[in-house]
């Protein structure tokens, strides 16, 4: 898979733009950009319109990657899964911890924090 690209928008949002199958191999090779991002913004967009398939390991990513942003009262949301992967995050819940958007306009202004 390749990295993610992180894109600055307006109102300090990051996106972050994976792409892929995230997999075993997929998953490790997003550990430590996801623990950066997570560890320095606040507002995350994370676009996931180019995962072809997500497995346990990657949900694992994620879900840590929005539990460390959430716990510096920060913002994630996901953005416009394919069917497969919105199927696999409403299954398992995820989309309760992390919501899912389907307009990218509308995740942004979920997340943008004011004077920030």
């Amino acid at each position: 898979m390749p990295p993610p690209i992180v894109l600055d928008l307006p109102g300090n949002v990051a996106k972050v733009v994976l792409t892929g199958r995230i997999d075993i191999e997929g998953a490790r090779d997003l550990d430590l950009p996801l623990s950066v991002i997570a560890g320095s913004r606040r507002s995350v967009v994370i676009d996931l319109s180019g995962v072809e398939f997500l497995a346990s390991l990657g949900l694992r990513g994620i879900v840590v990657c929005a539990r460390s942003i959430l716990s510096k009262k920060g913002k994630v949301v996901l953005l416009a899964p394919v069917p497969r992967v919105e199927e696999v995050l409403t299954a398992t819940g995820i989309d309760r911890l992390i919501p899912i958007f389907h307009d990218e306009a509308a995740a942004v202004a979920a997340v943008a924090l004011d004077g920030v």
